[in-house]
């Protein structure tokens, strides 16, 4: 196995150009897990770590682009209040260490079903910046990023820079369901994510379907029903719940059964409704 290790963000490009079946290495979480258990044994290792300009974040007209590279940790630390979804997912996952070491990009590259930031990202609309060095960059809205279990839309000679996504116009919540309370892989996860302005409501759904997916009859639904002066009608709640619980497509595996991630949806969903929706009415009378 060869191990490549580019200090610049141009030698990175060049080498996945010249080796498209060099895995990626940001946080090494998931790779590294994966190679020690013998589940995968690739050519060559793309080291990112030592890349700078992925370890940072700035923001720009209210959108904050994050590098692949920026850790969990400063996801919590720094931008807790301008991306509150993604921070409060980052707060879940693994342990201090992990936290420290694991990253955003490196969750996108595995795009496990099962990833923690996945969710939040798709309910507040964010987008992928990834690139090439013979096409330059590209933009991959995060809903059309994930293609099967493990699978994205990256191609073979890309790299994901960065992910960028707007800085939360409204209430934002994330909770999971886990075997234990802490260092868990989600059995479900749910986000959600108000954007008063717009009087509509993301979503976002993890470890419920082969890929991380939004639940759009579920925001059409409150697209249309919701009174955004007013308390949540307790029938539009548990319609919502109900929507969202449809849309997930689960299996039974060693973590939950398919009936129980169901149904775990259809909780997760009303409690961060309601959770968001209190949120925003206490904005609205301050």
């Amino acid at each position: 196995m060869d191990f490549l290790r580019p200090t610049t963000w141009e030698e990175a490009l060049a080498a996945k150009a010249d080796l498209p079946e060099a895995v990626p290495l940001q946080g090494g979480t998931d790779v590294m897990v994966e190679i020690n258990f013998g589940v995968r044994r690739p050519a060559a290792l793309l080291d990112l770590t030592r890349v700078a300009e992925l370890r940072s974040w700035s923001v720009t007209d209210g959108t904050y682009r994050v590098g692949a590279g920026v850790p969990y940790a400063t996801v919590i630390e720094e931008l807790g209040g301008a991306l509150p979804g993604l921070a409060q997912a980052s707060r879940t996952v693994g342990s201090p260490q992990i936290r420290n070491r694991g990253t955003v990009g490196g969750n996108l590259g595995a795009a496990s079903p099962a990833g923690d930031s996945h969710p939040p990202l798709l309910a507040a609309g964010a987008v992928v910046e990834v690139e090439s060095r013979e096409r330059g960059v590209r933009l991959i809205p995060a809903a059309e990023f994930y293609l099967g279990v493990k699978r994205s839309a990256l191609l073979p000679d890309e790299l994901i820079r960065a992910v960028r996504v707007a800085g939360a116009a409204g209430p934002q919540y994330f909770s999971k369901v886990g075997t234990r309370n802490a260092m868990v892989i989600a059995v479900c996860s749910f986000a959600v994510a108000l954007h008063p302005h717009e009087r509509r409501v993301g979503t976002g759904i993890g470890s419920a379907a082969p890929t991380p997916l939004r639940a759009p009859e579920a925001e059409e639904f409150l697209r249309a029903e919701l009174d955004w002066a007013g308390p949540l009608d307790p029938a539009l709640l548990r319609r919502f719940g109900e929507l969202c619980a449809a849309a997930a497509a689960p299996i039974d595996d060693v973590r939950g059964t398919a009936a129980y991630r169901r149904h775990a949806i259809d909780v997760l969903a009303r409690r961060t409704l309601t959770w968001a929706w209190d949120d925003h009415l206490g904005r609205r009378a301050a």
